[in-house]
């Protein structure tokens, strides 16, 4: 299935879309032990801990990025998410085009009620645009579409996350 706005792309952006699409899945980098990271970003946030989720958050995208081997990326936790007549920003991706490192911008609050989100969200946001880094270094497009195959991705390492986090929770047995 395509996103309407395919049909508004360029000959060369179809291509790069369809490459992206048929990308539909992102395992974890083998040897990566991330269950106390992910805790740490979920007790942060709990705490409403700003410095914390941006410490934790650095962690993971570090590993991260250190496992899929592409350059790292600079992670910036901010606290309220700005908002204005089409809705809130939940992250943001600026790849490293006028800078070095790329980065990665996060908002650990909503814009209307400024609530803290909650940690699962909060965890989808970063590694949704985690994606868009990946797009660029791990498999070298172009540009970086929102399409079926992205959202996949961004899916599969959020699940294969969560797992490694729950695995991380359940106590060995008793010997």
């Amino acid at each position: 299935m395509r996103f309407a706005y395919y049909e508004r792309l360029s000959r060369a952006q179809k291509e790069i879309y369809r490459k992206s699409d048929g990308i539909e899945a992102l395992g974890l980098p083998r040897g990566l032990a991330l269950a106390d990271t992910l805790r740490g970003i979920e007790q942060a946030l709990r705490a409403d801990d700003r410095a914390s989720v941006q410490r934790e958050c650095t962690a993971l995208i570090g590993a991260l990025t250190a496992g899929y081997r592409v350059p790292a990326v600079a992670i910036r936790v901010l606290a309220r998410r700005p908002a204005d007549g089409s809705g809130e920003l939940h992250g943001l991706y600026e790849p490293s085009e006028n800078r070095s490192p790329a980065r990665i911008t996060v908002w650990m609050r909503t814009a209307q009620r400024a609530q803290v989100v909650a940690p699962r969200t909060f965890l989808r946001t970063l590694i949704h645009e985690l994606c868009h880094h990946l797009d660029y270094e791990l498999f070298s497009l172009e540009e970086s579409f929102h399409t079926e195959g992205f959202y996949k991705r961004e899916s599969s390492l959020v699940n294969a996350l969560l797992a490694q986090r729950q695995a991380g929770d359940v106590e060995p047995p008793a010997p």
